[in-house]
């Protein structure tokens, strides 16, 4: 495979990359190394994957379709994943133009690549906000998803109608996967994990939004980055079975699909500190605060058609996967 990854500076994009590359294939990884969040940890990424003779790095803007157009055409992708996004709900109420540039034009600009080069398949990264205001547990593709409570999940939304309307249109398979709190070394510095693990360590308080009642769902980077191969190679088919009178919104007569991919048992916020502490060796000073506009106060996937799709059901246990965080940025930043 020759594959286009988007966001491959990124947390997601790095891990994915380097496990495509360790499998024997070549990657184009793009991005635009944005300061959203310190781009020292997004160089370094970068310098891991420049390592490999497989890997070619591209600085574009997804925005820029002349860029975009010609990447397409020079390279001849066989898959892209596009991972590449304006991420954080907070964030898309103080500066809702950048999701727009990123997570609308961007996204249509791949579309537009992926169907003028005659690329194989599709992968992009939806997102569990999308569900927004659904309260049924667990969370499944065949709920609604019409009512999303930031611009953020509603950019996210729109990408899987793109999508389906290019599946539609031009016989393009697309797989849409709504990732549920991602969590694991190399992570963004702006998630919960690192902005607690950071706090902790310095004899800081950290904020506790929800006052501690948060459940997340949250899943381990290398089962996400397996969820996403698994799918990638397994491209998106149409269902003969698809009833327009009940349609279902994870299917289409198209070569559409959407899938959750999550660890299936939501945690509570309180227990995702405490699985922190323990592996730090420090109790944690708490600032307990109200919940923040956009916000959910629970996510819990139901991964089912996943695991039916491509046997493969995440499972990395919290407690395990938070001490491979905690033991790597310990290492990275030398405490």
């Amino acid at each position: 495979m020759k594959t286009l990854v988007t966001g491959a500076a990124g947390f997601i994009g790095f891990h994915l990359s380097r496990r495509l590359l360790a499998m024997g294939h070549e990657v184009v990884g793009l991005d635009i190394v944005n300061d959203y969040y310190s781009v020292e940890i997004k160089h370094a990424r970068l310098d891991l994957l420049k390592a490999e003779p497989t890997f070619t790095f591209a600085q574009i803007d997804m925005a820029d379709t002349v860029a975009m157009a010609t990447l397409f055409a020079e390279h001849g992708f066989t898959h892209v994943v596009n991972l590449a996004a304006q991420a954080g709900v907070r964030y898309s109420i103080e500066n809702p133009r950048a999701y727009i540039d990123s997570n609308i034009v961007g996204f249509l600009n791949i579309l537009e690549g992926c169907r003028h080069n005659k690329v194989g398949h599709l992968t992009y990264a939806s997102s569990s906000s999308v569900y927004g205001m659904n309260t049924t547990m667990p969370l499944s593709v065949h709920d609604n998803v019409d009512h999303p409570m930031s611009l953020y999940a509603a950019t996210k939304k729109s990408n899987e109608l793109m999508a389906h309307t290019y599946s539609h249109l031009y016989g393009l398979p697309t797989t849409g996967l709504r990732f549920f709190t991602v969590y694991g070394p190399w992570g963004r510095p702006d998630m919960a994990l690192f902005l607690f693990t950071r706090a902790i360590l310095e004899g800081r308080p950290i904020d506790v939004f929800n006052h501690g009642r948060m459940q997340r769902d949250f899943t381990y980077v290398d089962d996400i980055a397996e969820g996403v191969i698994r799918t990638l190679d397994r491209p998106a088919e149409a269902d003969p079975s698809f009833d327009p009178l009940a349609p279902h919104p994870g299917h289409s007569r198209a070569p559409y699909r959407v899938f959750n991919i999550g660890n299936q048992g939501p945690v509570l916020l309180m227990d995702f500190i405490a699985a922190i502490e323990d592996a730090v060796g420090i109790k944690a000073q708490k600032n307990l605060l109200p919940m923040q506009p956009g916000d959910v106060p629970a996510t819990y996937a139901d991964v089912s058609e996943l695991t039916e799709w491509t046997g493969f059901m995440p499972g990395t246990p919290i407690g395990e996967g938070v001490a491979r965080f905690v033991r790597w940025y310990r290492d990275y930043y030398q405490v």
